[in-house]
């Protein structure tokens, strides 16, 4: 859905320049009865399949991973395209569009990121504190599209469309590559000795990159609040 129409899209991903040209051709080619709405919807069915897929791969058959990746193709159909499809048609709701994105977002991403760790190939725990640090960065991403009329869709020239290549990746690699599939290692985690498997790993160095972007995004948004909004003169910061 289109976002905000006061702010500013900052979009600087590694794709950014070919993943428009894509949406505004399937934009063009979308049928009448197609709306914003049901692309919203199909990015929700998309975040299931992603979620069935990873549960399926853990407690069925590891080769799910192909209905996981299936999954994140129709997510970014269906979450990209839609405001898209509202610019090409010039019927933006920047108000409605702006909410819905938001709330259905969050929803996608919990039902994805719950799905990964109750499939049992990523710890529950692991899972959740990534879905977390997550959702704190898109928090800040709508507070600044608020107060800075700025609206950063990627960080570290990464957004939502490579993460989702590299996990189509991650599940090709452990499913055709069976010495990765079959990696584990013992780790002590406050005090408690776990088993990390190989998507484990993963998952810890997507959450400490998170964790780092997280750091420096708020540092370096509270300066630029911090000379936006002076201390007035003569008051002390004590």
């Amino acid at each position: 859905m289109t976002k905000h129409e006061d702010s500013v899209r900052i979009q600087t991903s590694l794709l950014n320049g070919l993943e428009k040209k894509i949406l505004v051709w399937l934009a063009n080619r979308q049928p009448r009865w197609m709306t914003s709405d049901i692309l919203t919807a199909i990015g929700t069915v998309g975040a299931v399949v992603i979620a069935a897929g990873f549960i399926l791969a853990g407690t069925k058959d590891i080769h799910f991973l192909w209905l996981s990746s299936l999954g994140f193709v129709i997510n970014w159909y269906g979450d990209s395209l839609d405001g898209t499809l509202a610019r090409v048609r010039n019927r933006q709701r920047p108000l409605y569009g702006y909410y819905l994105d938001h709330t259905v977002d969050a929803i996608n991403e919990v039902i994805m990121f719950v799905g990964a760790g109750l499939s049992g190939l990523v710890h529950l725990e692991l899972a959740l504190l990534i879905l977390t640090v997550y959702l704190m960065l898109t928090i800040n991403v709508s507070v600044n599209a608020h107060l800075k009329k700025e609206f950063c869709l990627t960080y570290a020239k990464m957004g939502p469309t490579e993460f989702r290549i590299i996990m189509i990746i991650v599940n090709t690699v452990l499913m055709y590559v069976a010495p990765v599939r079959e990696f584990s290692m013992q780790a002590a985690v406050f005090g408690n000795e776990v088993t990390l498997s190989a998507l484990d790993t993963v998952g810890g160095v997507i959450l400490i990159l998170l964790v780092l972007i997280y750091i420096v995004t708020i540092v370096k948004d509270a300066k630029d609040y911090d000379r936006l909004d002076p201390m007035p003169p003569g008051e002390s910061r004590d």
